[in-house]
């Protein structure tokens, strides 16, 4: 998982830590009733397949990969700690996602200005 400052220019701050994580999820199905879900890492940047559980049937254990192409996200999450929201995506890229969770930062600290 990357970590990052929502306003890049936060980072030269001392006192200011990473608030965003960006990270890869797969595409996964239920063994039992076909559902399609994402799984995401958690917190700890590790992905258990079979201690997931279905989101539709509540089945656990019995989801499969069904695409091996990744897929970005972010949340917000400050370093140590769990997660702050719900993932956000997908997105192409690393970088796509960064800038999506940047979007507005930079004209909200400024008060609005552009």
């Amino acid at each position: 998982m990357g970590q990052h400052y929502s306003n890049p220019r936060r980072a030269d701050d001392p006192h200011a830590l990473p608030d965003i994580e960006t990270f890869k999820g797969y595409r996964h199905e239920c063994r039992e009733c076909d559902a399609e879900t994402p799984l995401f890492p958690d917190y700890y940047g590790l992905i258990h397949l079979e201690s997931e559980e279905c989101r539709e049937c509540g089945a656990r254990g019995t989801l499969r990969c069904v695409d091996t192409k990744a897929a970005w996200y972010w949340w917000t999450c400050l370093p140590g700690c769990v997660p702050d929201s719900e993932p956000v995506g997908p997105f192409e890229t690393e970088e796509v996602a960064l800038a999506d969770a940047r979007e507005g930062i930079e004209d909200e600290d400024d008060g609005g200005a552009a």
